[in-house]
């Protein structure tokens, strides 16, 4: 939808997890469109997982608009490390949102799902019919579980109330201000880094996990703004919207890769000790492209050399932040 459209003015939207990789991208098209109340909770002065908090919010803010973007969240170490709290910590935030907006009236609450919610063993693609059909990869279950009842409160409450709510199931992300702290990084950013240092240090070999034969599906990061935001304006129904690009690639293709785009030359090895998670995730995109034309526009190899160069063009400064 054009800068000219007028869907957002005098709209008051609050961008949970606004200040992250992806709500940075979401605040700064929604700008772009002209929306110029656009608030951005940080969790020092709000910690959503207590309704006080999210209620304080609701009466500073006084949004039309809820785009929930923020997460408790990291890669399989971290998952595996923090089950309680992703599942908690999610849990409340999604629940407590929307029953707040509800009370107050809120014109549209815009929920981000995870793709961790699909079941471990649903057919490729993935179509939103089938995300009930089993038990998420156990792995990062506890946090696909959280973000999926959202999608639950969401149907419920628009059935009973008529509350105006809309989730959003997008494969993982990567893009130019990742994070790429090897602690709590997802795949991309944390091979791009490996990668780096290990040309960097001349080495001629470094380890990833598993076995390396697990596909994934990647979505650049401004495509995903976009499609979040196309969703908000044009998107009124019931039924979960998966976002995504549709291409599959295995775990040790995408190493290749990027090895390939950073200039490593070594081998890389797997340590078949550790867990594979989930063994495919690729997307049915139709429902976004038909209900709101959502098409993601970079393939996988431009958006990897995109968020590449931004690597090595910010290091010194991702040192001092992440390193």
């Amino acid at each position: 939808m054009s800068e000219s459209s007028g869907v957002w003015d005098n709209k008051r939207v609050v961008v949970t997890g606004g200040a992250g990789f992806l709500g940075s991208y979401v605040v700064g098209r929604l700008q772009e469109r002209g929306c110029s109340q656009v608030i951005v909770p940080r969790s020092r002065q709000y910690d959503l997982v207590q309704m006080a908090a999210v209620q304080q919010l609701y009466a500073d803010a006084r949004p039309d608009v809820v785009i929930h973007l923020a997460a408790r969240v990291g890669g399989i170490g971290a998952n595996q490390a923090n089950p309680g709290r992703f599942f908690y910590d999610n849990l409340m935030m999604g629940t407590q949102l929307i029953e707040i907006g509800r009370q107050r009236g809120l014109k549209k609450f815009v929920a981000l799902g995870t793709i961790c919610a699909y079941p471990k063993f649903a057919p490729i693609p993935f179509k939103e019919d089938d995300i009930w059909s089993g038990y998420p990869e156990e792995t990062n279950a506890p946090y696909g579980l959280a973000k999926k009842m959202m999608l639950v409160q969401s149907q419920a409450y628009r059935q009973q109330y008529g509350f105006n709510s809309i989730v959003l199931f997008p494969v993982n992300l990567y893009g130019p201000r990742d994070n790429f702290d090897l602690e709590t990084s997802h795949v991309i950013p944390a091979l791009i880094r490996k990668c780096a240092q290990a040309k960097e240090a001349g080495g001629s070999s470094f380890t990833l996990w598993g076995d390396g034969s697990p596909s994934r599906e990647f979505l650049y990061v401004e495509d995903a703004a976009e499609g979040i935001l196309s969703a908000a304006e044009t998107y009124d129904g019931d039924m979960p919207v998966n976002l995504g690009t549709g291409e599959e690639v295995t775990i040790r293709n995408l190493a290749e890769l990027i090895a390939d785009e950073v200039g490593f030359k070594g081998r890389i090895e797997w340590d078949t000790t550790k867990p594979n998670g989930q063994p495919r995730r690729c997307l049915d995109v139709n429902r976004a492209k038909q209900l709101f034309g959502f098409q993601a526009r970079h393939n996988l190899r431009d958006g990897l050399r995109k968020t590449i160069r931004w690597f090595f063009d910010n290091r010194h400064a991702l040192r001092e932040v992440q390193f």
